[in-house]
């Protein structure tokens, strides 16, 4: 089984009713289902988009809401999302979320990076820049470049969406 990582867009409201859901459970059933629409399957990309952007780089302000982009914040409680029998993502660390104001300014970072000059840094040669880069990046079959802007425009266009709506992210391996 491959545990990758997974986010969602969720609105304040649908938090609250997860949450009040899991403490009116007896086993702490919260009934977490965001839409499929609002959810996003970043693979194992973040770790290869961060070691990307460090050969780049990018700012640290830049790298730090790449970061928050991928694993959440502690602003927002949602260790009822982590409770067994029904934890959402029980192989690794517990779920965590960005508020929605937090969302707006990692988007608006996200938004100020350029994934093309990020990637320009990296050897013509796709085993050498994966090789460079790491974390799994050496055994993509078409080489990271196209792997990583498919996932950083993912999860740009994924914050830029919930921005606009005013959701928090939750952010989970599974």
């Amino acid at each position: 089984m491959a545990v990758t990582q997974q986010l969602a867009r969720v609105s304040a409201e649908y938090l609250a009713a997860c949450r009040t859901r899991a403490e009116e459970s007896s086993d702490g059933f919260h009934q977490w289902d965001p839409p499929e629409a609002d959810c996003l399957d970043l693979d194992w990309a973040p770790a290869m988009l961060e070691r990307t952007c460090e050969i780049a780089g990018v700012s640290e302000v830049h790298l730090a809401a790449l970061r928050q982009a991928t694993e959440g914040g502690v602003a927002m409680d949602v260790r009822f999302l982590n409770a067994h029998p029904h934890a959402i993502g029980p192989f690794g660390p517990a779920p965590s979320a960005l508020e929605p104001l937090a969302v707006r300014q990692v988007s608006g970072l996200l938004g100020e990076i350029d994934v093309q000059a990020v990637l320009a840094v990296l050897p013509l040669d796709i085993r050498e820049a994966g090789t460079l880069i790491g974390h799994g990046a050496e055994g993509l079959v078409d080489g990271p470049r196209t792997y990583l802007m498919d996932h950083f425009e993912a999860l740009r266009g994924f914050y830029a969406e919930a921005s606009k709506r005013g959701h928090a992210v939750v952010s989970w391996w599974d």
